[in-house]
């Protein structure tokens, strides 16, 4: 059940939202109407679709630990694998968003954090020549990306497990670079600044960064504002769900609120 603060913080983003009327920027435009909401029905992630349905209808059980911040988790606990997949995955048209930005600015390298059952890691993974590294911090749940992997036969896939606070700045560090991330790890303030700037020295001015949960609490919320008025942050597009932000010195500073 949604909080206060998130009714409260969705009823402003409704206000605010706006659509391609609204936008004077070529490149929001654009995006809007190419990205946001193209023409036609694909229908190329079926396959990806089906495993979610598969993972809506396991009831094995799993032993869990805590996730961090905005985990469906707790310590010691054991859930359902389809109670899990029912709360934690991306919804299918945030997926498909991320895939028609990869595919539309042919991203190459991707990171993802929080790789949960590996749904939305599938669809990061779609697009051809592209390489995925998803980090995930539970064991039990790694295992079942896995399988989902498995079953997809993606090749291009790599799962690092571990605690994201000692797994994820080493392979930054031995990282030329990175064409798009997906951050939705640890919902806390000073793990999402901390990660971001970690990421920074290998982003460059056509990457793509997108933040998961933006307005899940105070200080999710504080965090995207901060990091949306980044120096290196030229454009930032606010979805709600996600923030986009674009690091391209061609772009005006801007911050905008779309309908989606």
């Amino acid at each position: 059940m949604p909080t206060l603060f998130q009714v409260k913080s969705y009823l402003s983003y409704w206000l605010d939202a706006v659509d391609d009327h609204s936008l004077h920027s070529p490149f929001l435009y654009d995006f809007y109407n190419t990205i946001l909401h193209p023409s036609g029905d694909d229908k190329k992630f079926e396959i990806i679709e089906e495993l979610r349905k598969q993972l809506l209808a396991d009831h094995r059980i799993i032993d869990l630990q805590d996730l961090g911040a905005g985990s469906v988790t707790r310590q010691g606990s054991s859930r359902k694998i389809a109670d899990i997949a029912r709360t934690s995955l991306s919804q299918t048209r945030f997926s498909e968003l991320y895939a028609r930005i990869i595919q539309k600015f042919q991203h190459k390298n991707i990171l993802e954090t929080g790789t949960s059952l590996g749904i939305n890691t599938l669809y990061l993974a779609a697009s051809p020549g592209v390489t995925v590294t998803t980090f995930e911090g539970a064991p039990a749940i790694a295992n079942i990306a896995r399988d989902t992997v498995t079953l997809s036969e993606a090749s291009n896939i790599t799962i690092i497990e571990g605690n994201l606070n000692t797994t994820l700045q080493p392979f930054l560090q031995k990282s030329p670079r990175i064409d798009f991330a997906f951050l939705d790890a640890n919902h806390r303030y000073d793990a999402t600044l901390k990660y971001f700037s970690w990421l920074l020295p290998r982003i460059h001015e056509r990457s793509t960064v997108i933040l998961d949960d933006i307005h899940l609490s105070p200080e999710m919320e504080c965090a995207w504002n901060e990091i949306k008025n980044h120096k290196l942050v030229y454009t930032s597009i606010d979805l709600y769900r996600c923030g986009l932000l674009f690091f391209d010195p061609s772009l005006n500073k801007q911050h905008v609120v779309l309908q989606y």
